[in-house]
């Protein structure tokens, strides 16, 4: 019996500074990528894996090598993935993670909410933010410690998998919830996921950062979560800030600790104050607050570059 292939996925060893500078810049690629530390504070023993649809073709090949110089002369590793493949290699060893009153699991790992808590089941699929990468924990740890404060509206751009909607829902449940990503198969699997788990009313949109008009004229929102990549965390930042309310809060994370600088003075110049940093290993979360009067754009923001900004691992 032949076995449908469902997608591809590419492997290389790689350095450190190779996986910081993948992660940080944006490349016109048909793949996702990831990169891995495989040995802890070994700056030599990183991976990168590279997801597509199609086939790698010598192309494909030339331009991921040219991203890791160091794996010069090593063959890639190159695996056909089955749905199932997919699911159970992003399956394994998903241990259930708690960050404050929430706790994610898998459905190969169930566990019980915690006394006052929540869990979450999110499945690892083809979107990605099952709760295990530090960024999505430290969304989920930041959301938790602003549990006392008020929300009306709120905006999870680059929404992956759901998690930090569902988060917000459960927090704040008499607010509007709004998700969107770039891909469509995402916003998919967030109604799949909010099905799961019971959430209801959320508004899913599939959207290139915040431009669309169904996301800008539910606007200002007075909670706005981006966990995507540094680049487009720069170039994004005046459409996030203009769809910010006054004092409104603004959570970002995908940024590496090395890059936090350039985000937090890209939004300081939207009028926007830095509050609070988490870091996480190399992985940081920021928590800032949007100007006392609502930000304008001085010039229409500017789209280009998009492709590939999603992170929410």
């Amino acid at each position: 019996m032949s076995v449908e292939v469902d997608s591809w996925k590419v492997t290389l060893p790689c350095t450190r500074a190779e996986a910081e500078a993948i992660d940080a810049g944006e490349f016109a690629l048909d793949a996702v990528l990831m990169t891995t530390e495989e040995v802890e504070d070994d700056v030599e023993r990183w991976r990168l894996d590279a997801y597509m649809e199609a086939e790698p073709d010598a192309a494909m090949l030339d331009a991921l090598r040219a991203l890791v110089p160091s794996a010069e002369g090593i063959a890639p590793v190159i695996e056909a993935l089955t749905t199932e493949d997919w699911v159970k290699m992003s399956q394994e060893g998903l241990e259930p993670i708690r960050e404050g009153r929430f706790v994610v699991h898998t459905s190969a790992h169930p566990v019980d909410a915690p006394e006052g808590g929540r869990a979450f089941l999110i499945d690892a699929g083809r979107a990605f933010g099952t709760g295990h990468h530090a960024t999505t924990s430290g969304c989920l740890r930041m959301l938790d410690a602003m549990a006392a404060l008020d929300f009306a509206k709120a905006i999870d751009v680059g929404t992956g998998t759901g998690l930090l909607a569902f988060a917000a829902a459960h927090l704040w449940p008499e607010a509007k919830i709004v998700a969107t990503d770039i891909d469509p198969a995402a916003i998919d699997v967030t109604r799949v996921n909010a099905a799961d788990n019971g959430i209801a009313g959320l508004d899913l949109i599939v959207a290139d950062g915040a431009l669309s008009d169904a996301i800008t004229a539910q606007a200002p929102y007075d909670l706005v979560i981006a966990n995507i990549l540094a680049g487009p965390l720069v170039s994004m930042a005046p459409e996030l800030a203009a769809i910010a309310d006054a004092d409104a809060t603004i959570v970002l994370a995908g940024l590496l600790e090395t890059q936090r600088a350039q985000v937090v003075a890209a939004f300081e110049a939207c009028g926007c104050a830095l509050q609070e940093v988490d870091r996480r290993g190399d992985w940081t979360i920021l928590r800032l607050t949007a100007g006392a009067v609502r930000y304008v754009p001085s010039t229409p923001p500017d789209p280009k570059g998009r492709d590939g900004w999603a992170l929410d691992i």
